[in-house]
């Protein structure tokens, strides 16, 4: 059958809304100021609203801090089964769900990471900055110690060309420097992403509950019990990522879920293609609610994605500037 042009061009235009309804425009009930649904494999944007917006991001920041640690024992062959010293820490650092740490308390970077991850731990994820800042600066200067890894997670935001982001610290408290740091959605979405791409880093943001162990400087050793404050784990297939919350930041979450590969033949060869999401959320009232709604729609919106050949949408030009790293 025939198509005449006026027919043909309905046809594409509603084809295009299938595949970008909502994708700019806030979700009907959404209280966030800022969200972004994303496919993991290719970066395509499903769905987002002010996702280039520079908000607080609070404790999503541990995502970078972790990204960073697993990264540098990679690159460098060092085990995350070596010890590291609690530092000096700010009193702004301890919070409710923190760990009663006292300075020189040791305890492995592998604990430190579920530590930070699982639970948010601010003097877990300095603990790790402090440890991995001295062997990349070298020194017995804290200071510099900080610079240096802070300077690595500004580094990986330019890599992964997040142009909305600055990092101050390794925790995400926006309360402790006259600036504020400050991310994005879909900058947050990038180096989600990138993290969850890691075997390792998924793994620590998937656990629930887990026992990690404090040696004091007694002796004595402590064990703690973790529980993943992710309360949306191991629903509709969520297997991260991670929550932050602030005054000033609100509510934010990132979840990631995955499906069983897309299957496409080719000839006698069949290809399978790995289905993964990731949706942030910034400063909400109702993250994990939010983020399950936006997940099932972010799935349709892939879905038609997909059954229209992927297509690629251009993305509004960013403005390539890192001032004030």
């Amino acid at each position: 059958m025939k198509l005449t042009l006026r027919e043909l061009i309905l046809t594409a235009t509603a084809l295009i809304n299938v595949i970008g309804a909502g994708v700019s425009a806030r979700a009907e009930g959404a209280s966030a100021a800022a969200y972004i649904v994303i496919d993991h494999h290719s970066g395509h944007v499903l769905k987002e609203f002010n996702a280039s917006k520079k908000m607080q991001v609070a404790s999503l920041t541990k995502i970078v801090t972790a990204a960073v640690v697993l990264d540098w024992a990679h690159a460098s062959s060092q085990s995350l089964d070596q010890l590291a010293t609690v530092p000096h820490f700010r009193p702004e650092l301890t919070t409710g769900q923190g760990m009663a740490w006292v300075p020189g308390d040791r305890a492995t970077l592998k604990d430190l990471l579920y530590a930070a991850l699982m639970q948010s731990d601010n003097v877990a994820a300095e603990t790790l900055a402090a440890h991995v800042g001295k062997a990349l600066s070298g020194g017995n200067d804290p200071e510099l110690h900080s610079i240096a890894f802070i300077s690595q997670m500004n580094a990986l935001a330019r890599k992964l060309e997040m142009f909305n982001t600055r990092f101050l610290n390794a925790e995400g408290l926006d309360n402790l420097e006259r600036k504020l740091p400050y991310s994005s959605a879909e900058d947050m979405a990038k180096v989600s992403a990138y993290a969850m791409s890691n075997p390792g880093f998924l793994f620590f943001v998937s656990q629930r509950e887990r026992r990690i162990s404090v040696l004091r400087m007694d002796g004595s050793k402590l064990e703690y019990k973790l529980v993943n404050t992710n309360q949306l784990l191991g629903q509709n297939a969520v297997d991260g990522v991670k929550t932050g919350t602030t005054k000033r930041a609100g509510e934010c979450v990132v979840i990631s879920a995955a499906r069983s590969p897309e299957v496409r033949k080719e000839g006698d060869t069949f290809y399978p293609i790995p289905r993964r999401l990731e949706v942030v959320i910034l400063g909400s009232s109702n993250r994990f609610g939010e983020a399950q709604e936006l997940l099932q729609q972010g799935w349709a919106e892939h879905e038609a994605w997909v059954a229209a050949g992927r297509p690629e949408t251009p993305r509004p030009p960013q403005k390539r500037s890192f001032a004030g790293f």
